[in-house]
């Protein structure tokens, strides 16, 4: 499966605080649409609507922990128009990019925070 759009980017703490916070930012959204978590291979997934289907895969890296965040058309019917829908939407990947980037700053404030609360 081919995602839709995929960004990345590395928060400079270790692959565990990170997937923990991920964890836990995404918990709390008020809409969660079916969540998964498997902590042994670093993924958390979220999917809901009638095509979505969201990843986030935490690795070690040697600056800390890199985050690939892809996006998947997961529609069973009309799986042909997802695509054909985001163009119309002009700027679905730029929104992936910002939405992702400004959790990953939040990610490593939270973390940074409560190591200097220690």
């Amino acid at each position: 499966m081919k995602p839709l759009v995929e960004v990345d980017d590395v928060v400079p703490a270790s692959a565990d605080e990170v997937f923990a916070r991920i964890a836990e930012f995404l918990q709390a959204q008020q809409y969660n649409p079916g969540f998964e978590m498997d902590p042994e291979r670093g993924l958390i997934a979220q999917q809901g609507g009638w095509w979505y289907r969201g990843e986030y895969l935490v690795v070690d890296d040697p600056a800390g922990a890199r985050v690939t965040h892809r996006v998947y058309n997961v529609a069973s019917r009309g799986r042909w128009a997802v695509p054909l829908a985001n163009r119309f939407f002009a700027g679905f990947d730029g929104r992936v990019r910002e939405g992702f980037d400004r959790m990953m700053g939040d990610v490593a404030r939270s973390i940074r925070d409560r190591r200097t609360l220690s």
